[in-house]
């Protein structure tokens, strides 16, 4: 989930990243290794590629967490992983942190804790109001688009535009929460217009099969595809509905919102119930080959029935 936060808010080797509850920092780690990634894959001269990884590591990411213990956590785990640990900020991101350093984010990530005010979207109000331009993609609790953070989302469209809304599997967090989940992304720095269509993807089936066992060896396994769904889920997002492969055709649609209303974030696809001329014929036709069979076996069984009366009428 986290590499495809990190590439739904398109991330590469010159983002500037922030995580406004880092927590462990796996969201940061997700978005360093993807911009490294970039630039070993863009840049030729080995001198050139090893002064980027270090501006990534040591300027291009920043993670916010309250939490001391966790804090601490979340730099250890930079470190174990890469370092890029140097702007780890324990700090109140909604109450502390004012960027008076002028960090230039282009790229904002989230997992927030969903007992925050909005379930959590206190948090991307405040991190969007700080950008100018750029790309979010956040993962947070379903509530929060379809009524509990109208006030909070309202203020985020007067300035962002969401692009797309991503129904992820309710088991997604088994053994940690139950709680249904959904993917927003937004376009920074540009307010939501009405007109504008939103992609509407349910992805409740991600191609992986998940288990709570204590003893298993593996409690993820990629039953369906998996690793094809989620890059397909990125592509729909990205450039559109011809990219849709794997997911069926219920799974992806585009409707519009109601950037006052704000609480429509969660659509689902309308199922056309009204029937069609040709699902009439069809049911004629099934009519018909069941009426001509009843027929056909009726004169069996009334031939077989003549062949036995036969039998004992006296010759």
């Amino acid at each position: 989930v986290a590499k495809l936060l990190v590439k739904l808010a398109r991330v590469d080797q010159n983002s500037y990243v922030w995580d406004f509850a880092t927590g462990s920092g796996g969201l940061l780690v997700a978005a360093m290794n993807e911009m490294i990634a970039d630039a070993e894959a863009k840049l030729k001269s080995p001198k050139e590629l090893e002064v980027k990884k270090i501006k990534i590591k040591t300027d291009q990411l920043l993670g916010i967490e309250i939490l001391p213990k966790i804090h601490m956590l979340a730099i250890l785990n930079m470190i174990l992983m890469g370092d890029g640990s140097t702007n780890l900020l324990h700090k109140d991101s909604l109450r502390e942190f004012d960027n008076k350093e002028k960090f230039p984010a282009n790229a904002f990530v989230l997992n927030p804790p969903y007992s925050a005010p909005g379930n959590g979207m206190v948090f991307v109000e405040k991190a969007l109001s700080m950008m100018t331009s750029g790309y979010a993609a956040i993962i947070i609790q379903s509530s929060a688009g379809s009524g509990k953070a109208k006030d909070f989302n309202k203020k985020i469209l007067k300035n962002n535009t969401l692009l797309a809304s991503i129904k992820m599997p309710l088991d997604l967090f088994l053994g940690k929460s139950s709680v249904q989940t959904h993917i927003y992304v937004f376009q920074v720095g540009q307010s939501h217009n009405k007109e504008w269509p939103v992609k509407f993807v349910d992805f409740s089936n991600d191609g992986y099969k998940r288990t709570n066992r204590k003893k298993a060896a593996i409690n993820l396994v990629d039953s369906d595809n998996a690793t094809e769904r989620y890059q397909e889920v990125v592509d729909l997002v990205h450039i559109g509905k011809h990219k849709l492969n794997l997911l069926d055709e219920n799974s992806y649609f585009e409707d519009v919102i109601d950037p006052l209303n704000a609480g429509d974030w969660n659509k689902t696809r309308k199922i056309d119930l009204k029937p069609e001329i040709s699902d009439f014929k069809n049911s004629i036709a099934d009519f018909l080959a069941w009426e001509v069979s009843q027929i056909i076996k009726d004169t069996e069984i009334g031939a077989k029935k003549q062949d036995q009366i036969k039998k004992y009428m006296p010759h």
